[in-house]
């Protein structure tokens, strides 16, 4: 089975194409942003004035941070009634819209903080417009939404068919003003997405023509967008490469490289994509002898072996630039093996699995 919901609509002029769609979902929409991108890339303002020639009022909430929290989307939630919103608009990376995903459930089912993460208690959600300005998450086709529990110290999802948005509008120029390091963590997002598509014991061939292609075009255009930023053509293969990655995860889900990667997230600070990119070799070759015929098949698409694709990788520069202490290792163990990522990777995974890729990045002596 495949299954997305989402209205898609992916071109130059994709808000205007979805204008009659957004416009009949209610009278007043609730604007979800973080400080700055959406506003820097264009995207804000086009909506508004989409808003207002469709007669429609708005309320922006513009408080989502990198790693939206449980209380955020509490606050959003509030913002939404108090302002009698009916539908939603996020607009940014991953964060704002995963931020709106929760608002919209949490505020439809009078939810508590601390059952945010049960998703079996959403009976129903505000309609949601998805809007991103990057090229990484996808998670405007997918059912999940990724929080931070602050007070737990921890980083994890849920995932809810009604969490799936209304519609999704992917307008690459709203990705020409992204800087070249969120460039490329998004960027390495994607591919961990499409990657984890085949790791995944959810895996599906259906997707592999979706997989492979997302991979190669990624191969293909992400060094071009680091070196030139203007390049629409590139943007727009990068953006469609990030949709094709979304929607392989809202099937086979992720696996082992997000789990072992959120802590870092919420310990260190250090960027998502970024925290994929840097354990990315090891899982893959963690992974390789249980699914050595769909990597090699991948490479052969490729026309590069294994060695060029981490040659590739490696070029991009993605590593840390500060060491990880033994404490956190192995402080951090329990929460990756129970992490629900964990129940789809291709075997099952040990601590000392865990614990050998964690050395393999710096560590202090």
């Amino acid at each position: 089975m495949f299954y997305v919901p989402t209205r898609i609509f992916f071109a130059e002029n994709a808000l205007a194409q979805a204008k009659e769609k957004i416009l009949k979902l209610g009278r007043k929409a609730l604007l979800i942003t973080g400080k700055h991108s959406a506003q820097k890339s264009g995207a804000l303002d086009a909506v508004q004035s989409l808003l207002k020639e469709g007669g429609k009022d708005w309320h922006v909430f513009n408080q989502v941070s990198e790693n939206p929290s449980l209380e955020t989307v509490m606050e959003g939630a509030r913002e939404l009634l108090d302002n009698g919103c009916d539908f939603l608009i996020g607009i940014g990376g991953g964060s704002p819209i995963d931020a709106a995903k929760a608002i919209c459930l949490v505020a439809a089912n009078n939810t508590r903080i601390e059952d945010i993460y049960n998703a079996s208690l959403y009976a129903k959600a505000y309609p949601l417009v998805a809007i991103p300005t990057t090229s990484g998450t996808g998670t405007e086709v997918t059912p999940y939404s990724v929080l931070t529990d602050q007070k737990a110290g921890k980083k994890a999802g849920f995932g809810s068919e009604l969490a799936f948005p209304y519609a999704a509008i992917l307008e690459p120029s709203f990705t020409l003003t992204m800087s070249p390091k969120v460039t490329l963590h998004t960027g390495i997002d994607a591919l961990s997405h499409l990657l984890e598509g085949l790791y995944s014991n959810k895996r599906n061939p259906i997707m592999y023509p979706m997989i492979f292609n997302g991979i190669k075009t990624i191969y293909k255009n992400l060094p071009k967008c680091m070196s030139h930023p203007d390049d629409l053509e590139a943007r727009t293969e990068m953006m469609r490469a990030s949709l094709y990655g979304g929607m392989v995860i809202a099937h086979a889900s992720t696996t082992l490289q997000h789990s072992i990667g959120y802590p870092l997230t919420t310990e260190y600070g250090v960027p998502h994509g970024l925290a994929n990119g840097i354990v990315m070799r090891s899982v893959m070759d963690l992974y390789y002898p249980a699914i050595k015929k769909e990597l090699d098949s991948l490479f052969e698409y490729l026309g590069i072996s294994r060695d060029q694709f981490y040659q590739w990788l490696e070029a991009l520069q993605i590593s840390l630039d500060f060491p990880i202490s033994q404490s956190f290792i192995e402080n951090r163990l329990p929460e990756v093996l129970s992490s629900r990522n964990m129940a789809n990777n291709p075997f099952e995974i040990s601590a000392e699995d865990i614990r050998k890729i964690y050395h393999e990045l710096k560590e202090e002596e």
